[in-house]
């Protein structure tokens, strides 16, 4: 048998701290892109108990994505949005989760956005990176913004670091490996710099603000 909702929190209680929890059951987190960032950023944010969830891709799940994204073989085909909210509910049903299918631009973003506390930049391209990066700080002062730049390769994991840029924007990564060089992108290096991004949303809504 499942455990009951309330079992669930207590669970999350009796490991976090009422106090704390309740922080994080009380924010809301937009992950744009769920990729191999977004998909590990967004399954840890839930197993932690974070309130809800905003979920936000147009793509669909390729067989080129299952070497370090958060779905399963039989889910190739399907929406990620769709996809990805399955595999959550299934792991952390506690947290409400929120999709939307569509491409973010510049003209789209407050839509989406408005409701979120903190948003994590989970982009491929660094077009797309720029341009939620630039609005999110110029149109949004109020939101703190969690990015990453530099996972690819072979690298050193160590590399791998965060680094707070302004008072509400922290950027993750090595800062230098591309995804156009090299071996391209592996799970590990992947998975770490969005378990960077992770706790340090988890640190933000806790109040410690300096990496």
């Amino acid at each position: 048998m499942s455990p009951s909702k309330e079992e669930l929190i207590k669970a999350l209680c009796d490991r976090h701290g009422k106090e704390l929890q309740d922080k994080f059951s009380g924010t809301t987190v937009a992950v744009c892109g769920l990729g191999g960032l977004g998909s590990n950023i967004a399954l840890s944010l839930a197993r932690a108990g974070i309130g809800k969830l905003i979920l936000i891709d147009f793509d669909r799940v390729d067989i080129s994505n299952l070497n370090r994204q958060q779905y399963k073989v039989c889910q190739t085909g399907k929406y990620k949005t769709d996809a990805l909210r399955e595999n959550l509910s299934e792991v952390a049903p506690c947290t409400d989760i929120e999709t939307y299918t569509v491409k973010l631009s510049e003209n789209n973003l407050d839509k989406y956005l408005k409701g979120a506390d903190i948003v994590c930049e989970a982009f491929d391209r660094a077009e797309e990176k720029a341009m939620l990066t630039n609005t999110v700080l110029e149109k949004m002062p109020d939101k703190y913004l969690v990015a990453a730049s530099g996972m690819a390769g072979l690298g050193s994991v160590n590399s791998i670091k965060t680094r707070r840029i302004s008072d509400k924007f922290y950027l993750c990564g090595d800062g230098e490996s591309d995804i156009c060089e090299g071996i391209g992108l592996l799970s590990t290096r992947v998975m770490l710099c969005a378990a960077h991004q992770a706790h340090t949303v988890l640190r933000i809504i806790s109040g410690e603000y300096n990496v």
